[in-house]
C-alpha cells in the first residue's frame, strides 16, 4: 500500500487541476472554494470591438429579469465586459478599472480570476480599446455553456439548450453587416435560433460605447438599452435600437442649426423622421428646429401635421417662446398654430 501512495496521489492532483480550454487564462481550475455566490445571470452574450470605428460593445439576452443591469459593462475608449452564470458583478467594474490603467483583457481578466476562489462557477468575457479578448468559463458553468472568440470579438453561453448555440453567434457576427449594433443584434438572433436559453428568453441587452477615451465618460456612451421583461425581447430590443437611431440624428439636426449647418441639419431631420414616421416628439422638435433655422413655410407645414395627430403639442408651442426655444413674434405663433386674426 505505501509503494502505491504516491501513484493514488498523483492521480488525484490530477483530477482536481484540469487544464484550461484555448480561450481560458492559464489559472488552476480546482473545486470551487465553499458555496457559490453571486446573482444568477445564466445567459448567452457577445462582447466586440469594431475595427473600423473603434466601438466596443456589450449584448445580451437571458431568460432572466433585467439581464443588462448584472452583465453588461462598457467605458468609451477603454474596453467591455460581459460577467455572467453565476455573477461577480465586480469583474464589470473592476475589469473596466484594470484596463483604464493600461492591462490588457487577458491580463485584466486573469489577474480577476486569480482573486475569485470561486472562478468555476463564472463566466467573463472582456475586449479592450486594441480589440485584444479574453474569455473564462468555468467548468462549473451549467451546460451546455462554452466560448469562442474570432477577430476583435467573444461569444459565450451557458444554460444554452444545445453546444450549437455560441459557434452559430460566432459564424453570424462575422457573417453580419452593418455597424456594430446590427452584428452583434445578428449574433442574438442567431443563438436564439440555434435553441438559445433553455428556459426560454425573457430580457436582453446592447451597450456600445465610443472608442475615443474622455475625461467625461457618459458622453462616449452611444447606446444602452435594456429589455427587462419581455415575451420577445430580441425583438423589442432591435425595435428600441431604430428609436434610438432616431434620435440620434434628430440630435444632430439640432447641432447643424446651432452651428448654423442648414442643409446638414435638415438632411439629418429627415434620417430622423425617416427611421421613425409615426413619432410626433421628433416630428414636432424637427418642425421647431425649421422654423429657429428659417426655414418658416416648412416648418409650418411640419408642425400642422403633428397638430393634427395630437393637439397637446399645439398646447404645448406658446411655452417655448419665453423660454428661448422658438424665436417666434405673436404674430408668428398665431401662424403657427394656425389662428390667424
Amino acid at each position: 500500500m505505501a509503494k502505491l501512495l504516491p501513484v493514488l496521489l498523483f492521480l488525484l492532483a490530477s483530477f482536481l487541476i484540469a487544464a484550461p480550454s484555448r480561450s481560458e487564462p492559464s489559472l488552476s481550475r480546482g473545486d470551487t472554494a465553499g458555496p457559490a455566490s453571486g446573482p444568477m445571470a445564466h445567459t448567452f452574450s457577445i462582447v466586440a470591438r469594431d475595427p473600423k470605428t473603434g466601438e466596443m460593445g456589450v449584448a445580451v439576452q437571458s431568460h432572466w429579469f433585467s439581464v443588462g443591469s448584472l452583465v453588461s459593462w462598457a467605458e468609451a475608449g477603454v474596453g467591455a465586459v460581459a460577467t455572467q452564470s453565476i455573477v461577480e458583478v465586480s469583474y464589470g467594474p473592476k475589469g473596466l478599472a484594470l484596463m483604464r490603467a493600461g492591462k490588457s483583457a487577458p491580463e485584466a481578466l486573469k489577474e480577476l480570476l486569480t482573486q475569485d476562489e470561486q472562478r468555476d462557477v463564472r463566466q467573463v468575457a472582456m475586449v479592450d480599446a486594441l480589440g485584444q479578448v479574453a474569455a473564462w468559463t468555468g467548468r462549473k458553468c451549467i451546460p451546455a455553456a462554452g466560448d469562442q472568440q474570432g477577430g476583435q470579438f467573444s461569444v459565450e453561453a451557458n444554460l444554452m439548450s444545445n453546444d450549437r448555440v455560441w459557434p452559430a453567434m460566432k459564424t453570424a457576427f462575422e457573417a453580419a453587416e452593418g455597424d456594430l449594433a446590427d452584428r452583434m443584434l445578428a449574433a442574438l438572433d442567431a443563438a436564439q435560433a440555434a435553441g438559445g436559453d433553455i428556459r426560454g428568453k425573457q430580457s436582453a441587452a446592447i451597450l456600445i460605447v465610443s472608442g475615443e477615451r474622455s475625461a467625461e465618460p457618459w458622453k462616449g456612451k452611444l447606446i444602452d438599452l435594456r429589455v427587462e421583461d419581455s415575451p420577445r425581447p430580441l425583438e423589442e430590443l432591435r425595435r428600441l435600437v431604430g428609436v434610438q437611431r432616431a434620435y440620434r440624428y434628430a440630435d444632430q439636426g439640432d447641432a447643424f442649426v446651432s452651428l448654423g449647418k442648414i442643409d446638414d441639419a435638415m438632411k439629418a431631420y429627415a434620417r430622423a423622421a425617416e427611421l421613425q414616421p409615426a413619432n410626433n416628439e421628433l416630428a414636432y422638435w424637427r418642425a421647431v428646429g425649421l422654423w429657429n433655422a428659417g426655414k418658416k413655410p416648412e416648418a409650418i407645414a411640419a408642425f400642422r401635421k403633428v397638430f393634427a395627430r395630437d393637439r397637446r403639442w399645439a398646447a404645448l408651442t406658446p411655452r417655448l417662446v419665453p423660454v428661448g426655444l422658438l424665436a417666434a413674434t405673436p404674430e408668428e405663433l398665431k401662424k403657427i398654430l394656425g389662428r390667424l386674426s
